[in-house]
């Protein structure tokens, strides 16, 4: 025991020796009274609680990000399922339920940061590399937000609803009408809708299935009025998206897309190294 005790002391004396000199230190500093040590005493403290406030706030500013981008998925697929129960409730709330509620998690959502946004498109800081493909929808919590048309390795570039060239086969969630809505440049709206659909102010919008590009049932938008065309026998449908496309920020990209050549769903997931 004393040898092992000599070799910690021979090898580690100096340290040993501050490590008390310090202590000493502290010691004499806390129970000294006099005028200048309480001046010391006071900055030393002051420092070290900046210090260590300095490193907290560091150290919880990198906490909160990881925490929001996990709020954000969770809010992303809390969306997908919400979306997917409304229409197995309206089809058939007891069998739909129960048989399609385990699939509603199934979804793979690639994060992604909006770097850019010009009239009717974003730029997305993931591409290829990331699994993205064109024809992917781009989602965040509130609903649609566009679809990829263009990826390169670590970019792709997604059009928005807002977007002249991109049409979309969309259903009225409560009368169940299909309709092709599009930007008209000023508002969304559906097209060529008979005068006598049912189609009322309040009615939700989403993806209708029959469509080729999103044939997921996804959140669009309400509808806001019905503008009469006064020749002919259709309407113009006005709607107001779910999503605030000047403050979209963080977006989900779902690794789905439709398979024509295998008649149906293709799911892509992607490495997540």
């Amino acid at each position: 025991m004393l040898r092992l005790f000599g070799r910690v002391w021979e090898n580690f004396k100096e340290y040993i020796v501050l490590v008390l000199l310090l202590i000493i230190s502290l010691v004499t500093l806390s129970l000294n009274q006099k005028p200048a040590v309480k001046k010391v005493r006071s900055l030393a403290f002051g420092s070290f609680a900046a210090f260590t406030s300095v490193v907290s706030d560091v150290i919880n500013v990198t906490g909160v990000k990881s925490e929001n981008e996990k709020l954000r998925r969770v809010n992303a697929e809390l969306m997908l399922q919400v979306s997917k129960l409304r229409q197995d409730g309206l089809q058939n709330a007891e069998l739909k339920g129960l048989l399609g509620l385990k699939d509603t998690t199934n979804y793979p959502l690639i994060p992604a940061t909006v770097i850019s946004k010009t009239q009717g498109t974003i730029t997305l800081n993931i591409g290829n590399s990331n699994g993205v493909r064109a024809g992917m929808p781009v989602i965040n919590d509130q609903g649609l937000v566009g679809v990829v048309y263009s990826t390169s390795d670590n970019f792709s570039i997604a059009r928005t609803l807002t977007n002249l060239d991109l049409k979309l086969t969309v259903k009225d969630e409560r009368s169940r009408i299909d309709g092709v809505m599009k930007w008209n440049g000023s508002n969304l709206v559906i097209i060529n809708v008979p005068k006598t659909y049912d189609v009322e102010p309040g009615d939700r919008i989403i993806t209708s299935d029959l469509s080729s590009i999103i044939p997921v049932p996804l959140p669009v938008g309400i509808v806001l009025g019905l503008s009469k065309v006064e020749t002919g026998i259709f309407n113009e449908v006005k709607i107001r998206p779910f999503v605030d496309f000047i403050r979209t920020e963080h977006v989900f990209v779902l690794g789905l897309i439709e398979n024509k050549q295998k008649d149906g769903l293709e799911l892509n997931f992607f490495d997540r190294k």
